[in-house]
């Protein structure tokens, strides 16, 4: 079963759902960077040093990903081909142009420390959040991850019986 194509010149290279098998979901705390990097434009207009800040955290970013997750790279390169992926990054762009258009439509821009500070925790969370949704949904999709288990009815307990007559 073919699951993701990368087109070369001369050949397509295909990733299998068996290589895939063995790969464990990304922990959360690794779309943190990518939190960091979705609260990028806010962070430094709160702090002008922020840009030092965040490049450090792309080096770490990629130093993690390329040593501590090196067995999941694969799913990495599948997730950042995936077309959902896209489609989150292209949305977070157009949410954070359009809160700021609507925000400045209504006079009410953004301007203050805590103004950025407080839409680059939303950007970060929302960025977040959704990757790890992304990549449940994908884990799912290709019966990768384990569906949770469905909860079953508690079993009756058996009612004392009030027909009878006391003796």
């Amino acid at each position: 079963m073919k699951i993701f194509t990368k087109a070369r010149k001369d050949a397509a290279r295909q990733v299998s759902a068996g290589e895939l098998a063995g790969v464990k979901p990304l922990p959360v705390w690794f779309f943190a960077f990518e939190g960091v990097l979705g609260a990028a434009y806010d962070l430094c207009h709160a702090w002008t040093g922020a840009w030092m800040v965040i490049l450090g955290f792309a080096a770490v970013n990629i130093i993690v990903g390329l040593t501590v997750l090196r067995r999941r790279i694969k799913l990495v390169k599948a997730l950042l081909k995936n077309s959902r992926t896209r489609f989150i990054a292209i949305g977070l762009i157009a949410f954070r142009m359009g809160a700021h258009a609507l925000l400045g439509v209504v006079g009410a821009q953004v301007t203050s420390t805590a103004g950025h500070l407080f839409f680059a925790a939303v950007m970060g969370g929302v960025t977040v959040a959704l990757l790890w949704f992304d990549q449940r949904v994908t884990f799912r999709a290709l019966g990768l991850a384990p569906a949770p288990a469905p909860t079953a009815a508690p079993a009756p307990t058996a009612a004392p019986d009030r027909t009878a007559v006391p003796a």
